[in-house]
């Protein structure tokens, strides 16, 4: 006569202070005595199944790693940042400031002056890479002064005149170097 089945929901370990009896280290899983048997719970298993599945994709997502990207076109990076990282087709930039391209001093005395200065960096940095603004799918402005909002947008068309990205604009209680702006965009190929 064969064996009766039994089931562990979802796994059971020997307890070592129940002695030879077996437990769970979750109380809430417990062995299943023959009289009491159960069929698995197949709902259970499969979301669990789910989960590694997506951890698994978002590990396999990763696996191409990251790669480094600089340019001398504009100043060098002011701390322990890189200018660029890609990974797989998207390129994320590090938040450029204007200053001038020692990267030593602001350059720009207006909202105008370094909102244009700023993107004209980021291009740079696009252009190192054989990209523009048109590959731009995120910007995030961060202003010192909200109110300088109109005339820095003013500036900022001239650069996404079609199909601008997705942005995010916010103020900020201050920014590197007290300059009125700094952006940050993430660009895709």
């Amino acid at each position: 006569m064969p064996m009766p089945r039994r089931f562990l929901t979802p796994c059971a370990f020997p307890r070592a202070d129940l002695g030879s009896e077996v437990g769970s280290l979750d109380p809430r899983l417990t062995f299943q005595p023959p009289e009491q048997e159960q069929k698995p719970n197949f709902v259970r298993i499969a979301k669990i199944g789910c989960s590694v599945w997506a951890v698994a994709a978002l590990v396999g997502c990763a696996a191409p790693g990251k790669t480094i990207h600089t340019t001398t076109n504009i100043y060098p990076a002011i701390g322990p940042y890189s200018q660029m990282v890609q990974v797989g087709n998207t390129y994320y930039l590090s938040g450029v400031i204007p200053l001038n391209k020692a990267g030593n001093a602001i350059q720009g005395a207006t909202i105008e002056e370094q909102t244009r200065l700023v993107l004209e960096y980021i291009g740079e940095v696009l252009k190192a890479q054989g990209m523009d603004h048109s590959n731009v799918v995120m910007s995030n402005v961060f202003l010192k002064d909200l109110n300088e909002f109109a005339n820095m947008n003013a500036v900022y068309g001239e650069f996404f005149k079609t199909n601008p990205p997705s942005r995010a604009t916010v103020e900020v209680a201050r920014l590197p170097r007290d300059v009125k702006i700094e952006i940050a965009v993430i660009a895709a190929k």
